[in-house]
């Protein structure tokens, strides 16, 4: 199994392809709209793209289970673009890459994707860097791209931190705000009035209701040295003058980017996670280094799942205790369970299939399918055995008998499975399916009748 691609969910056969600008943090709202208006541009000269729709300043809304809404930002813009079928959904995709990376929108990050099935995360591979200390954070965080961008594996590496942006905290002193007759909420209106507008009325345009936004005029507020010569009102009229000073937290930084096509998420952060341990071994006490992205959603899907494959076991057993009334013969029947994989192994890697959470649903089915057949051959031996035949002779006919009805069931199942072979999200499924029913059958038909004669210790001597 480790020469089989890991896979959580496989990507979805949907024909949209998404396109993420992200301008600098704190970009006006209308340089971001300029730039997504130079892709909607590069959008309208090819032919594969048949409905776009831009959403400025906000992501689209959730039209598909796995898309998660990005909250409101003026620095940032998705583009949904709608083509025909998958094979226009690729082209365009890889001809917008190209696009982008030639310089199509060079003052913007942009991002090319599509939808995938399963829950949703930003990124397919992402590290979470945790610290007290915001500078050494960064440095951290640096090292962390570093490794990733020189990744061939990887593609589109950013933070989420962006770029640096001035941040300007106030800190407002109570017992001076109530001696002067001011109150928190008094003040945040007054500096919103300053700095970013305040609504002051609402005017009606037909059945729209718009909000008048009113602010301080000129230049003064976009110069931070001169925010000290803004006065706030008090309660009687008296103009107070304001003082100002910065205040950092303690923030968590991730480095995240999409991975090269053709390759899964769990392999490439299997490899990144092994380029990191030097800079895990040296980061400073009290900082970290976690894995995010589609690793940490597999990792909480398992969490949850683990827990019920006891009770599953637990269960099969006892279904078998009652159907076989033998502890022997209950082994016999569980240890033919995971025989399918020895097909399932080489039909995964001949036709390029990942194991992911359809797979392995797939090889939880499989395993039933092989115990049936074990439970109609010892039932047939037994069968055979009360009939007044010998031990020995009483398995070799049961082969013989039983081999034609389980042969034409398995031939029949796996070609019920070959048109799901075609199917983006089953068809891993119906690969597992389809070797493993195979190889199991055959090897059940060879194994369970070797098995039970040593566990019987049945000898041709016992034919008479």
């Amino acid at each position: 199994m480790g020469l089989v691609k890991k896979q959580f969910f496989p990507i979805s056969d949907r024909p949209e392809v998404l396109v993420e600008v992200q301008m600098p943090y704190g970009t006006a709202i209308d340089q971001t709209s300029a730039a997504t208006a130079q892709v909607e541009a590069w959008l309208a000269q090819q032919p594969e793209a048949r409905i776009v729709t831009a959403y400025v300043g906000q992501g689209a809304p959730r039209f598909f289970f796995s898309v998660g809404p990005e909250l409101p930002d003026p620095s940032f813009a998705q583009i949904v673009i709608r083509t025909d079928n998958q094979d226009e959904r690729e082209a365009l995709k890889q001809r917008l890459r190209g696009a982008i990376a030639n310089g199509l929108v060079p003052q913007a990050q942009v991002r090319v994707t599509q939808l995938v099935f399963g829950p949703y995360s930003p990124y397919p591979v992402a590290y979470r860097i945790v610290g007290p200390e915001v500078n050494t954070l960064r440095q951290i965080a640096d090292q962390v791209q570093q490794v990733l961008t020189a990744s061939p594996l990887m593609r589109t590496v950013n933070t989420d931190c962006g770029q640096r942006v001035p941040v300007l905290h106030i800190e407002l002193q109570q017992d001076r705000l109530q001696a002067l007759g001011l109150s928190s909420v008094a003040v945040a209106q007054q500096l919103q009035f300053f700095l970013s507008g305040a609504p002051v009325t609402v005017v009606r345009q037909d059945i729209r209701a718009v909000q008048v936004i009113a602010r301080t005029g000129g230049d003064t507020r976009l110069d931070p040295t001169r925010l000290a010569d803004f006065t706030l009102a008090g309660a009687s009229g008296q103009r107070i003058p304001l003082s100002q000073h910065r205040r950092d937290r303690m923030p968590t930084l991730t480095v995240r980017g999409d991975i090269a096509d053709g390759l899964q998420p769990p392999d490439v952060s299997t490899q990144i996670t092994q380029q990191l341990q030097p800079i895990r071994d040296a980061l400073p006490a009290g900082y970290r280094i976690e894995e995010a992205g589609s690793i940490e959603e597999s990792g909480k899907a398992m969490v949850a799942m683990l827990p019920l494959f006891p009770i599953m076991i637990a269960v099969t057993l006892l279904i078998l205790v009652l159907q076989t009334r033998s502890n022997s013969a209950m082994v016999m029947v569980f240890l033919t369970a995971p025989l399918g994989l020895i097909g399932v192994v080489p039909v995964l890697l001949l036709f390029q299939q990942p194991f992911g959470i359809n797979a392995l649903v797939g090889l939880i089915a499989l395993s039933g399918i092989l115990m049936r057949n074990t439970l109609i051959l010892l039932g047939q031996i037994q069968h055979n055995q009360q009939a007044g035949l010998s031990a020995f002779a009483a398995v070799i006919e049961a082969t013989v008998q039983r081999a034609r009805p389980v042969l034409l069931t398995a031939l029949a199942a796996i070609l019920a499975f070959i048109p799901l072979t075609q199917s983006v999200f089953w068809g891993a499924l119906a690969y597992t399916l389809i070797g493993g029913t195979f190889a199991g059958t055959v090897l059940t038909l060879v194994f369970l009748p070797a098995m039970y004669a040593i566990w019987s210790k049945i000898t041709p001597h016992h034919q008479a």
